[in-house]
């Protein structure tokens, strides 16, 4: 092909709507158990439904480097429009022949690239438009891949499915897809849905068991659990081995308090996602929140129940540091263990990857801040400050520096509890030492502002006491995946 045919695909392929041109992912951001999560939905759900999902999964085989397995995936898309969508197969295969047309292109194999679209422009010029047309199945394709790649793209995807519905109202596939995207949105208190939404949504699609734990999880937040209970018992049933189903149903469980419930369901969704770090994540949460039923429970079996709590302390530390090890930034996971487990998790994720001299040092900074009983939980500050001294250069350091610092879609607002401590280690295990000496400092300040001894009074200036945290409102946007809608 000429060097002129090459400037005109490069000018036409932009146009094309597909995964090349949805902003959906970099390569760089693609989360380690996207592609498990995929497979996972190509397995279990209906069959009308994994065209969708090989296309995703051959964008993220091309990210991956991987191009003659993203042909493959393409294949698989194309034979399943054609099984399931024969009377649409030609408008529903524009995003596949597009896909197809740019993993050519980055091959090289332009004279391939070309002919797919050409493809696509036979079908566009029917509708007057010669590379892209507006379509309702073209905006639902594209809202349900949004809802696959993480909860901060819901909104993206309820805008899909709300366009495609002005063409074809009640649609059952469109509706459903509007309905989760809107359930990932209910926690954002400008964003919250009727319930009527996921009703109508069960109506028009009876056999979508994952709908039915959203609404179950609905009804409980409006105060029917037992309602929505009924709910997720059913979905179970139907679908014991469907992933999404069983972390929505675990969330449930959760929230009731059955901790042993979600953890066995969210071990259970391991079984299927087993590189899923925010399960294991979930995890932790769960063994946290049962250390914490323990601890309140009678005090006459006080001896047994500081087993129990031992046990179940050893557990969240176990399932945080493999959330870690899963590739979940470390930020976000000590978001949720403002106390003991963050740092021993802290020590215990890096003790592989420090000299034996600084494994000691990390040793003598916590077993130091055990000794300190004074009105903060969160002494550790205090001697991180007293010594600011790590250098390690290693490759396994460099790569917990890579998933600190560029896990954009997990930072925290700079509320979150322990904020600046966990922002100081970051620096100090960049090297950083003025800038980790800031953090610990502010840290400081915000434990003696928020400590009910008033001891403050003694330490902070004027100016800050009359400060209302204005810090704390002014974190970044903070972004975790939804109990599956991050399937």
């Amino acid at each position: 092909m000429s060097e002129v045919n090459k400037n005109s695909l490069e000018k036409i392929l932009p146009q094309l709507k597909c995964h090349f041109t949805w902003n959906l992912l970099k390569e760089e951001h693609v989360s380690y158990d996207l592609k498990d999560r995929v497979y996972n939905q190509i397995e279990f759900l209906n069959t009308k439904f994994k065209a969708t999902m090989y296309n995703l999964l051959a964008y993220i085989k091309h990210l991956d480097g991987q191009n003659e397995e993203a042909l493959e995936c393409l294949q698989q898309a194309e034979d399943s429009i054609q099984q399931e969508h024969t009377d649409q197969a030609e408008i529903r295969s524009l995003v596949t022949w597009g896909n197809y047309a740019w993993v050519y292109y980055h091959m090289g194999r332009l004279s391939e690239a070309q002919a797919y679209v050409d493809k696509v422009k036979q079908v566009c010029e029917k509708f007057s438009n010669p590379y892209s047309i507006e379509c309702p199945e073209l905006d639902c394709e594209e809202g349900w891949t949004l809802l696959q790649c993480g909860a901060q793209r819901n909104e993206r995807a309820k805008v899909c499915f709300e366009k495609a519905l002005e063409e074809k109202p009640n649609n059952p596939e469109f509706f459903s897809g509007l309905a989760i995207a809107m359930s990932g949105l209910d926690d954002k208190p400008q964003k919250q849905f009727p319930a009527s939404v996921l009703n109508q949504a069960i109506e028009l699609n009876p056999d979508n068991q994952y709908i039915k734990v959203l609404l179950a999880l609905k009804l409980q937040k409006i105060n029917k659990e037992g309602e929505g209970e009924s709910l997720v018992v059913e979905a179970l049933e139907k679908a014991s081995c469907q992933a999404d189903v069983l972390r929505s149903a675990a969330k449930f469980y959760q929230k009731k308090g059955d901790l042993d419930k979600a953890i066995e369901l969210l071990k259970k969704a391991l079984e299927s996602l087993p590189n899923n770090a925010y399960i294991y994540h979930q995890i932790a949460c769960c063994y946290r929140a049962k250390k914490k039923q323990i601890q309140n429970t009678d005090h006459s079996e006080a001896s047994r129940n500081r087993e129990k709590t031992e046990e179940t302390r050893k557990c969240a530390v176990d399932y945080i540091n493999k959330a870690i090890e899963k590739g979940l930034n470390p930020l976000y996971a000590y978001s949720d263990f403002p106390d003991l487990e963050a740092e021993e998790c802290y020590h215990e994720s890096f003790n592989k990857m420090h000299p034996q001299a600084e494994r000691k040092q990390l040793h003598k900074h916590y077993s130091s801040s055990q000794n300190y009983q004074g009105k903060f939980e969160d002494t550790p500050v205090i001697d991180h400050l007293k010594d600011l001294t790590i250098s390690t250069k290693s490759t396994e350091t460099e790569k917990v520096k890579y998933q600190l610092q560029n896990g954009a879609e997990n930072q925290l607002p700079q509320n979150a509890p322990n904020f600046w401590y966990l922002q100081g280690l970051t620096h100090k295990l960049n090297g950083d030492l003025l800038q980790a000496a800031e953090c610990f400092e502010k840290e400081l300040g915000c434990l003696l502002r928020n400590s009910p001894s008033g001891i403050s009074n003694f330490f902070l200036p004027a100016s800050e006491l009359e400060e209302d945290s204005e810090e704390g409102g002014q974190g970044v946007d903070s972004s975790t995946l939804s109990e599956l809608r991050d399937p």
